[in-house]
């Protein structure tokens, strides 16, 4: 088992040892990385997670997933034991328009409690699939929602108490498409698994059994595997048919950041976490920590052969960067263009008629709060399920400054929102940091300065959450709650971790006291309310 508490790294223990790797370090006995990525044939044809079916009733579009146990062969002829949602590894990929109602039927066939996120959604708190939505096994959990958002890449994934981590390394994964006017009509490859193709990257440990393994040594940020898989795909390519190809990347690790490219040229990043930029970036590398997502386009000529690659991840600030993954470099997932190519525009769009409303205005911000992110605690303190640590009034923009003060990896996800990288350290974000986002790498010691809208939704009972997105860090307590409430609406009771069940309509059947608020400030107040 792994130790319960968040003494890890700044444990005496592990402390201990990461001073022995410095020491070793200094005597040139450790290797460019402790945590390398094997070398692989690219042999084997990119999975290409089909498109969810899905059915209208009564004007609303309905998915259903199955979260359930498998076997898949990770490596040629090893059966890993795996878990999928309709199947057993991954899940389908759901995709619906803006001004859409959907529902999803989740039924949980796994032999334990489970939930399902829908990362980056906005959508009401009961309906978010986080720690307080955990569907039992034999269960099956109904929400629904409109979908109010630009285009974007989502995902969803497990989100259960203490237990994500785990969940999300088995293989609880899939992506949610969201298109909208501008995506529709943008000049930008469309044809899903063919010229717009999603690309799930994840690493994994198996042991001498070819089973799946989580580190349980202490090691920071958490389990860094020497296979790197592309939708499941261990030396995957994909043929290419276009001169360009639009990839979705999303990084489903558990604790690795890539930081990706190719080689031999460059790529236009065309949309970030929340959707399409205001234009499209040419750039050499974009990094991503767990849970962020970039969409890129790349083009090829015909008859040539590329390969994504991961470059050395720049983790900022980090103590032992080769122990923490900032050393290793590998490929991906290999391209073979056809012997001739379709034509593809030059990326452009125009935008949205939703743009004017969805902008955020740091003019229009009253509030600032303040998190301070430590070993396993965001302003002091580790997750409570029954209490709440700030409350949003809806309808109000906020900056809420964030900033990590150890030096080891973290990232900082909200729920519900998808906020704008005002600035870091003072200064404008990288043009990669420019689009909307709802993750975002915290290099140690800089303040991040993120602008987010709460809209539509209240409930002075159910949470949403606020974490690093390190899955072990989360597990460990490294998350916070905060619910969204009318005007002058007290906070109301959250039910802590079993007390109540969640029907997905926000009604619980247990209830424990919520309270607590963190740092915050209003911009010409005297003082800082609450605790630093």
């Amino acid at each position: 088992m792994r130790p319960a508490g968040p003494a890890r790294l700044v444990g005496s223990v592990a402390a201990g040892a990461v001073a022995l790797l410095l020491g070793l370090a200094g005597c040139g006995l450790v290797p460019g990385s402790v945590t390398p990525v094997d070398d692989v044939e690219f042999t084997n044809e990119l999975a290409i997670p089909p498109l969810a079916p899905s059915r209208m009733v009564d004007g609303t579009r309905v998915f259903s997933l199955t979260a359930q146990e498998g076997t898949t062969e990770l490596l040629p002829g090893v059966e890993t034991r795996t878990w999928g949602f309709d199947g057993s590894y991954l899940g389908p990929t759901l995709r619906a328009e803006r001004g859409e109602r959907v529902a999803v039927e989740v039924t949980n066939d796994l032999p334990e409690a489970t939930s399902v996120h829908w990362h980056g959604m906005h959508l009401p708190a009961a309906m978010d699939g986080g720690p307080h939505q955990e569907v039992e096994p034999g269960a099956t959990w109904r929400p629904t929602w409109e979908i109010d958002q630009p285009a974007a890449t989502l995902w969803y994934h497990p989100h259960p108490h203490g237990a994500t981590e785990k969940h999300v390394y088995r293989g609880l994964a899939g992506l949610f498409l969201l298109d909208d006017d501008a995506s529709s009509a943008a000049d930008l490859p469309q044809e899903y698994g063919v010229d717009d193709v999603p690309v799930v990257v994840q690493d994994k440990v198996l042991d001498d059994d070819g089973q799946l393994e989580l580190s349980d040594n202490g090691s920071e940020p958490g389990t860094l595997g020497g296979i790197v898989l592309a939708n499941g795909t261990v030396g995957a390519y994909h043929e290419v048919t276009t001169e360009r190809v639009r990839l979705r990347l999303l990084n489903g690790s558990t604790a690795r950041t890539y930081q990706l490219g190719f080689p031999d040229r460059e790529m236009d990043l065309v949309a970030t976490d929340g959707g399409l930029l205001d234009a499209p970036v040419r750039l050499e590398q974009v990094r991503l920590a767990p849970g962020e997502r970039a969409e890129v386009v790349v083009r090829l000529e015909p008859g040539e052969t590329t390969r994504l690659h991961s470059f050395e991840a720049d983790l900022g600030g980090v103590v032992v960067p080769f122990a923490m993954g900032g050393n290793d470099a590998f490929d991906v997932l290999e391209l073979r263009a056809a012997d001739s190519l379709a034509p593809s525009p030059e990326p452009a769009w125009t935008p949205s008629a939703h743009t004017d409303h969805d902008a955020l205005r740091e003019s229009d911000a009253a509030i600032t709060r303040e998190f301070e992110l430590d070993d396993r605690h965001i302003n002091g303190r580790t997750m409570d399920m029954g209490r709440v640590d700030e409350a949003v009034t809806v309808g109000d923009t906020e900056v809420w400054e964030v900033r990590s003060i150890v030096p080891m990896p973290h990232t900082f996800h909200v729920h519900d929102v998808q906020f704008r990288v005002l600035s870091v350290d003072g200064d404008p974000p990288p043009p990669e940091l420019a689009g909307p986002k709802d993750t975002v790498y915290l290099e140690p010691n800089r303040a991040y300065r993120l602008l987010m809208r709460f809209e539509d939704y209240t409930d002075a009972d159910v949470p949403y959450m606020f974490h690093c997105h390190m899955l072990l860090h989360e597990d460990e307590g490294m998350m916070g709650q905060f619910v969204v409430v009318e005007p002058g609406q007290d906070v109301g009771t959250v039910p802590e971790h079993g007390a109540g069940h969640d029907d997905g309509t926000g009604h619980d059947d247990g209830a424990a006291p919520a309270s607590g608020t963190g740092p915050r400030y209003v911009p010409g107040a005297d003082a800082h309310q609450g605790h630093h």
